[in-house]
């Protein structure tokens, strides 16, 4: 994202409260960061319903165009960003104003995948990029009204009279069913590993929480596995697994950790990463890492609770671990334990690992418990 002075937009209900507002602006702001970008403009447009052509609203976007020509070299922008997921014609109409100054257009979605493009390694990840991509760029491109669809007959083409949007149509699905069964081939692999582990009769627990709430921390503080860790949204795409022993019984017991979960994510987004998220969906135990100081944790709670629900896991067995409880002054553990009693809570610190043994124990009790019923 070299030289991309970027604009941030959210559009927002008008009784979302000043601080909500914020936080989620300054979010995208971090997201714009992790990739690379600098937020030079940021605006919060309060509409009761999105606009149906541009969905911030042609005022508002000439008022952010006018003030951007204003601007001096150094501050102008050459990018927008809308903080919600909008209509493949909503952008088609955004870019065809915005590109008369230079300026690309980008939703929310279309950001996150530049992220995860950006930090993919592996083939696997690359190829889930790919077809995450085209399915939320797909109807985008069908969206495009009259510039595809004039005659595509001819040279290179199969049947005459038919239409660019029709060989864009065909191509896509082509594209994504090679995709698809590329995907297949490590599904097949990754299933493999699990049943080895099977055999060997080895337990596997698995973090999920909110992107950045400090699960590959944890995972290499408990596990001493050389994981990449780094202070930005979404620095881990791909799973990683590392041996935490359990003093108690002196077994073994496999810690995962996946792709973290950010809020507005659609869920033909999510099935693209079911093959990185198949080490959750097959674990013996969640291990919901949230960070205690952030202050919208009980918002991001249940965005991840919605996708185990997408993923149709949310029954599964779960302990509630509040993490970065060394940068929260006065924690009132036992009103949290009160109100989160269903799902275990344990208070720990990935940075100076407090509240490890207890952790350590909890998972130790929960594990014995599961091998306890399947003996039965």
């Amino acid at each position: 994202m070299s030289n991309k002075n970027t604009i941030l937009v959210d559009v927002i209900p008008p009784t979302m409260s000043k601080e909500i507002s914020g936080l989620r602006l300054n979010e995208l702001e971090s997201l714009v960061k992790t990739y690379g970008g600098i937020a030079v403009t940021k605006v919060i447009q309060k509409k009761g319903m999105p606009d149906y052509k541009t969905y911030i609203g042609s005022g508002k976007l000439n008022e952010i165009l006018e003030q951007n020509k204003l601007a001096d070299k150094k501050s102008k922008a050459n990018l927008l960003i809308l903080n919600n997921i909008l209509k493949p014609q909503q952008v088609y109409n955004l870019e065809e104003i915005c590109k008369k100054d230079g300026i690309e257009v980008w939703d929310r979605i279309d950001l996150i995948l530049k992220i995860f493009d950006k930090h993919a390694k592996s083939v696997e990840a690359k190829l889930q990029i790919e077809l995450a991509a085209i399915r939320h760029m797909g109807p985008r491109i069908y969206g495009m009204g009259l510039e595809l669809t004039r005659q595509g007959g001819g040279i290179g083409t199969r049947g005459l009279g038919e239409t660019n949007l029709q060989i864009m149509k065909r191509h896509l699905r082509k594209k994504e069913q090679k995709i698809k069964e590329k995907l297949e081939h490590y599904d097949l692999v990754q299933e493999n590993h699990r049943q080895q582990r099977r055999k060997k009769d080895l337990k596997t627990v698995s973090f999920v929480g909110y992107t950045n709430a400090g699960k590959s921390s944890l995972l290499k503080a408990l596990t001493k596995k050389d994981v990449y860790i780094a202070d930005k949204l979404f620095a881990t795409l791909e799973s990683s697994v590392g041996q935490l022993y359990l003093p108690k019984s002196e077994k073994i017991t496999l810690l995962s950790d996946t792709i973290g979960f950010i809020q507005d994510l659609p869920p033909d987004l999510i099935k693209a990463f079911k093959s990185t998220l198949s080490e959750i969906i097959e674990a013996d135990l969640l291990l919901h890492v949230i960070d205690i100081s952030d202050p919208l944790y009980e918002s991001k709670i249940l965005v991840v609770e919605d996708i185990l629900s997408e993923l149709g896991i949310s029954q599964k067995s779960k302990i509630y671990v509040f993490n970065k409880v060394d940068m929260v002054k006065d924690l009132n553990k036992e009103n949290l334990r009160d109100h989160f009693s269903g799902f275990s809570p344990v208070f720990v610190s990935a940075l100076n690992k407090e509240g490890f043994s207890d952790l350590v124990s909890l998972i130790e009790e929960r594990i014995t418990q599961l091998e306890k019923t399947e003996a039965l």
